[in-house]
This record gives C-alpha cells, sequence and structure tokens, in this order.
C-alpha cells in the first residue's frame, strides 16, 4: 500500500435508520472528498437499527475505487467499538463474543473488516441529532431511504 500521504482523504458521515426495531430500514453516507460531495443511500424491508448503521459504512467503503486515507463519522457506539475494539477478538474467537456466543451480524462484520482492510482508517463517533451537519445529511439520507421503501410497496 502506498505511504499515507499518497492516499487520498475522504470524510464519510453513516448513519442507519428503521422504522420500528425490527422493522424497514434505511441507510446514508454522505461523502467528502477534494472539494466534491456524494450521496448514498438504501434501504431493506426488514432489518435492525445496526443493521442498517453498518451497512452504510460498508457500502460507503465498497464505493471507493482505490485505496484512501478514510475518516468515518459514525453516531453508532455500536458500529464504533466494533471496528475499533471488538472485532479483533471477535475473530480470534471465530466469531464469538466475550460470552462464547455467536456475535450478532457476523455477515455484516466480516464485510466490514474485508472493506476495511483496503484503506487507512480513523475513526470519529459523532452525536446523534446535535447539529453536526454531516451527520445530519446521514441521518436525512437514511431516514429517506425508509420513506423511498415505503412508497414503493
Amino acid at each position: 500500500m502506498k505511504n499515507n500521504n499518497d492516499l487520498q482523504s475522504i470524510h464519510i458521515y453513516t448513519d442507519g435508520a428503521c422504522s420500528g426495531n425490527p422493522g424497514p430500514g434505511g441507510w446514508g453516507a454522505y461523502m467528502l472528498f477534494n472539494g466534491h460531495e456524494r450521496e448514498m443511500s438504501g434501504h431493506e424491508e426488514h432489518t435492525t437499527n445496526n443493521r442498517m448503521e453498518l451497512t452504510a459504512v460498508i457500502e460507503a467503503l465498497n464505493a471507493l475505487k482505490k485505496p484512501c486515507h478514510v475518516t468515518i463519522f459514525t453516531d453508532s457506539t455500536y458500529v464504533l467499538k466494533g471496528a475499533t475494539e471488538w472485532m479483533e477478538g471477535w475473530k480470534k474467537r471465530q466469531w464469538k463474543n466475550a460470552a462464547k456466543k455467536p456475535v450478532e451480524n457476523r455477515d455484516l462484520w466480516e464485510m466490514l473488516d474485508e472493506a476495511l482492510q483496503r484503506h487507512t482508517m480513523d475513526w470519529e463517533w459523532v452525536k446523534g441529532h446535535a447539529g453536526n451537519p454531516g451527520n445530519e445529511k446521514a441521518d436525512t439520507l437514511a431516514t429517506e431511504a425508509i420513506k423511498k421503501r415505503t412508497e414503493e410497496d
């Protein structure tokens, strides 16, 4: 991999939302790089908030065409701690948590683990619904995705 100084720097704000938990869900990612913006979103018919939070990060990272220095901004302590504190232990224990039970959402954690390998990562927690413009944008994308799903039915 290239020196970190050679990598394009990108900031990604992610959020997930659910109408009921579980229920219809949506995810959103708001990406900022070199003065450009990109918005992404999607929805699922029956899911959980945690799955949508994870999906937002995975989809955003997978949209990057080359290795980057990525800063993920998330209001999900589940995603943040999972990616930065818990995942290595889960992998060492064959995807079992500290209580020796299967890790919830293992499929998505494995996809996130794979996506993370391509990039140099920094993580930032932001308080949700507290006026952070990037987080508010990601939240709007996620909640609008739920509405789009509902309109398609």
